[in-house]
Formats: C-alpha cells, sequence, structure tokens
C-alpha cells in the first residue's frame, strides 16, 4: 500500500460529510446518544467497522448500513463547530495521503434551531480549511493569491530540515435534487458570493430517482453563464447534451450514451468501491473503467465518500490496479492526466504539473 499512498494524488470527486473520519463519527453519535437523540448501541458496531480505514473490504459494510451512516452523517453535520471539525480533519486526512489537489463538495444547510443557514454553513467550512495546522492549504480559486494557511512556495518546501507538504483546495457547492428552482438558484448565487474565497462549480447530486432535471436546469445555465464549473448533472441524456466539464460515476449508460461520451471526451469520475458498494455495478468484473480506459478515455480514481466506504484514494489506486492490471506507471499516468480536468487556472496547472514531472523522475529511479 506504501507505493500509493507516497504517490502524489488528485482528488476530484470527494463528498465533504460523507468523508468524516470514523472515530470522530463515533464520538460525535455517543454524545448524541447521551442526550438521547439516537440510541447509540444501533449505531455503535457499524460505524467501527470502518476503524482501520484503509484495510477495510469495500463489502464489510452492507448497503443497508451505507444509508444507515449516511443517515447518521445528516443529523450530526447540523452544528457550525461540527462542520469546521470535519472540514479540516478531511482535508488533512486527504492531505496525509499525499493527495496534492483536491476538490470537495458539499450541500449548504439550514438548521433554524442553531441559526444556521447555508450561508453560515459555508462559513464554517471555510473556518475549517483556515483550521487546517499539518499541511499549508493552497485556497486560491483563479490569478489572485488567496491563501488560507501558512505561506507555501508553489511546490512543496524545506524549512529546518523538514518537508512542509501543501495541498490545493477547491469547494464545489450542491444542488439537492430534493430541493426547488428557487433553492438551486440560492445555490448558485451562494458560489457566486463566495467565488473569490475557493469556491468554484455547482455539482447536482443526491438520489437520481428525485426530482426532474428540468427543474434545476435554469440554475445550471445560470451558473454555467457565470463562468462556473458544472459537473454531475444525473439525466444521461440531458446531461450529456448539456456537455458538463466532467461526469460523475457514469453508471447505467445506454450504448448510444456511452458513444455520446465517448465522442464528447468529458472526463469521468470513476469511483469504484463506491459504485460496488451501492450495487450500481454489481462487480468490478464488469465495470465500465476497463473499457474506458482501454479506449483511452479521460479518466480519474476518486472516493466519493471515503468515511462511509471505508475506503481512501490509495486503496482505491490498489483496487484499480489489482482488479484491471494496472502498474505503478498506469496509476501515476492517470493521476498526473487528471490535472488538466481540475477546476482551477492555468496557474494552478502549471505548479502541478511542475509537482508531478519532478514525482515522475523519482518513479523512474
Amino acid at each position: 500500500m506504501e507505493k500509493w499512498v507516497s504517490m502524489p494524488k488528485v482528488e476530484l470527486h470527494a463528498h465533504l460529510n460523507g468523508s468524516i473520519r470514523d472515530s470522530t463519527l463515533l464520538e460525535l453519535a455517543r454524545g448524541l446518544g447521551e442526550k438521547g437523540v439516537i440510541v447509540f448501541s444501533e449505531f455503535e458496531n457499524v460505524i467501527q467497522k470502518g476503524s482501520a480505514n484503509t484495510h477495510v473490504k469495500y463489502d464489510d459494510r452492507s448497503l443497508t448500513e451505507v444509508f444507515k451512516l449516511f443517515d447518521l452523517i445528516h443529523i450530526v453535520t447540523t452544528d457550525h463547530n461540527v462542520i469546521t471539525r470535519v472540514t479540516q480533519e478531511v482535508i488533512e486526512d486527504f492531505a496525509a495521503e499525499n493527495v496534492v489537489y483536491l476538490e470537495l463538495r458539499t450541500t449548504p444547510k439550514k438548521n433554524e434551531s442553531v441559526g444556521m443557514t447555508k450561508h453560515s454553513y459555508l462559513e464554517a467550512v471555510l473556518e475549517g480549511v483556515k483550521a487546517v495546522s499539518t499541511v499549508d492549504v493552497d485556497f486560491r480559486p483563479h490569478d489572485g493569491d488567496v491563501r488560507i494557511t501558512g505561506n507555501a512556495p508553489p511546490i512543496n518546501d524545506t524549512c529546518n530540515g523538514s518537508t512542509r507538504k501543501k495541498i490545493y483546495v477547491r469547494l464545489l457547492l450542491s444542488i439537492d435534487r430534493q430541493g426547488t428552482a428557487e433553492a438551486a438558484m440560492e445555490t448558485v448565487n451562494l458560489v457566486l458570493e463566495m467565488r473569490d474565497l475557493g469556491v468554484v462549480g455547482i455539482d447536482l447530486s443526491g438520489n437520481p430517482t428525485v426530482g426532474e432535471w428540468t427543474t434545476y436546469l435554469p440554475a445550471l445555465k445560470f451558473a454555467r453563464e457565470q463562468g462556473l464549473y458544472v459537473p454531475n448533472p444525473k439525466e444521461i441524456r440531458s446531461m450529456l447534451d448539456f456537455l458538463p466539464q466532467r461526469i460523475g460515476h457514469a453508471c447505467c449508460f445506454e450504448e448510444a450514451e456511452w458513444e455520446k461520451l465517448k465522442s464528447s471526451n468529458i472526463p469521468v469520475e470513476i469511483c469504484l468501491t463506491s459504485n460496488i458498494r451501492t450495487n450500481t455495478i454489481p462487480s468490478l468484473d464488469v465495470h465500465h473503467f476497463a473499457d474506458l480506459y482501454s479506449k483511452k478515455h479521460p479518466l480519474v480514481i476518486c472516493t466519493d465518500d471515503s468515511g462511509v466506504f471505508a475506503t481512501s484514494l490509495s486503496n482505491e489506486y490498489n483496487l484499480a490496479a489489482s482488479a484491471f492490471g494496472l502498474g505503478r506507471r498506469e496509476i501515476f499516468e492517470l493521476t498526473r492526466n487528471a490535472v488538466e480536468f481540475v477546476f482551477a487556472d492555468d496557474g494552478v496547472k502549471r505548479e502541478l504539473k511542475e509537482l508531478f514531472r519532478i514525482a515522475e523522475q523519482k518513479l523512474e529511479q
């Protein structure tokens, strides 16, 4: 596993709250149990199944248990301090396994009981970014120089004999499919208000059987007109016609839709463990990664919800290598190529390419 941990990585499909640490979730759940909000014993065992995060097999949690965790996370992430803590820990966890560029997705929440608005929710997320202490965070959205922590140079620097890591972080705000057209537009406007603080795009997420594509289309079109990045709308044919900058998962396509995807050359965010655990793909033997990879279609390996699915990006690399017969060089090329798909300016891309150029030299040693 060390060869995957040490490799620089790009993560483009990670949900903030779904990436919560098991230890943090256990602590928060125990607190809610003591307050009588939940029955802690109903959640304790399923949380502890993921305690050895990178060593848990993707089938250790049942689908029922996965959805149970999502329900619990929804309950615990309704407090500003929790949101700040989770954000800090998630960024530090990705940085610890050498993720050098991270895009986090989150759905802004309202909780009137604690005075939480969508705006204050996002402010709590930004406080979490500021609180990161184990790594320098570059939160620069365009060509400006907005850095949240530290004073790192473009490439990891060495100071006083120790290497100081650096991670680029960007945020995407998710439009909830259970919401209204007005709520979707509110989220887009929130992105526009916060775009100078590292919020760069819009995501449409949630249960694909809920809501209609036409409900959210005006907000997505408006977002694109304002220069925001828009990945991952769900209705397949309408999605492909919309030509998003990236597509998440790409499951359940028909033959004609596969052909349109390939001809459009839209990058696909591949989440292997998530796809298997949620039963959207029956097994890795029939996963579309193999076909797309053989056709040299642009791909990036991602985690989706690393906490819920008890995985890590290093683990996903290892899974892809073993399932599809890929070596270290092939996996390295996949993550290096993902730099072209990041929702960041050309200056960031140049710095990332230089980082991977240096890493490639070490790979050949």
